[in-house]
């Protein structure tokens, strides 16, 4: 395979009612667990990198990796840029050869958030690449879910339905309560303002933040018109607690296989586990057993 169109996974996956996982990679380990648990459940699965994961590791070095595992993946893989910050960013994220780009100004006023966001996604289209919006502001970064502060302003409806009819985004990023990081208690997201949307907006929707909401609500998100979920801060810390508990072992030697091994399994864990509860309700004769070593 190649790397896929994210488009056409996130419009499958809101006409059939699943959602499709997004994972925030940043090196080789990454890319193979998120990959891996992919192919053990036979799912599509979305590889994401932000900005701080682009300005570690180098744009260029991740989408290499990240089409080098699709291309011999088994099934799709999209490539997508999570929270571009501005013009540039996005049109390398194209230039790189990413299948999807997000360009995020949410915090700016809407009409000059639809005037950056539809020029990014006239680019972007030009390309073959599906865009990504957001109206209403997520909390993350400096405004993450751990922090204390004012709630980020969510996303209304009526300006939902204005923002994808006047930039032309494949699929909109939307703010119901969900915030990036995680949360100091369980996050109340707002399905009735969720329901209002999915029926104003015929786009794919997305729900940032995935990292801590209870599964319930995670399946009621979906059942609402969610179609793509994102995790990063789950991921990061299954490898990061791994790592650690690793080199706590008796007799731990320093070598590859000893300390990069474990963590990779366990993140690759997690994933399954989230795709699985995301994805569609699949016969058991297309599910293996148990997932492959990557």
């Amino acid at each position: 395979m190649s790397l896929s169109d994210m488009n056409s996974l996130l419009v499958a996956a809101r006409s059939k009612g699943y959602a499709v996982g997004a994972f925030t990679v940043w090196d080789m380990e990454s890319v193979q667990a998120v990959v891996g648990a992919a192919e053990s459940l036979n799912l599509p699965v979305i590889t994401q990198v932000g900005p701080w994961e682009a300005d570690f590791a180098g744009m260029e070095l991740l989408a290499d990796i990240a089409k080098h595992v699709a291309l011999r993946a088994s099934v799709p893989v999209a490539l997508h840029l999570d929270h571009g910050e501005n013009f540039e960013r996005a049109m390398r994220a194209i230039h790189c050869g990413f299948t999807s780009v997000m360009i995020d100004v949410s915090d700016l006023p809407f009409r000059e958030n639809v005037a950056l966001t539809r020029e990014v996604v006239k680019c972007a289209h030009a390309a073959g690449v599906t865009a990504e919006g957001e109206i209403g502001v997520v909390g993350g970064g400096i405004h993450s879910a751990e922090s204390s502060g004012e709630q980020p302003a969510m996303t209304e409806p009526e300006e939902a339905e204005r923002f994808v009819k006047e930039t032309g985004v494949d699929a909109l990023a939307v703010a119901i309560g969900n915030a990036h990081g995680f949360y100091k208690a369980a996050p109340r997201l707002d399905f009735r303002r969720l329901t209002e949307i999915a029926e104003r907006v015929p786009v794919p929707i997305v729900l940032h933040g995935g990292t801590g909401i209870p599964d319930e609500a995670i399946r009621e998100a979906i059942k609402h018109g969610i179609a793509k979920i994102n995790i990063c801060t789950q991921f990061v810390a299954a490898f990061g607690k791994a790592f650690q508990e690793v080199q706590t072992e008796p007799d731990f030697a320093y070598n590859i296989p000893n300390l990069f091994t474990e963590p990779r399994r366990r993140a690759k864990q997690l994933v399954a586990e989230k795709i699985g509860l995301f994805g569609p309700r699949l016969p058991r004769r297309t599910m293996r057993s148990s997932p492959p070593e990557v």
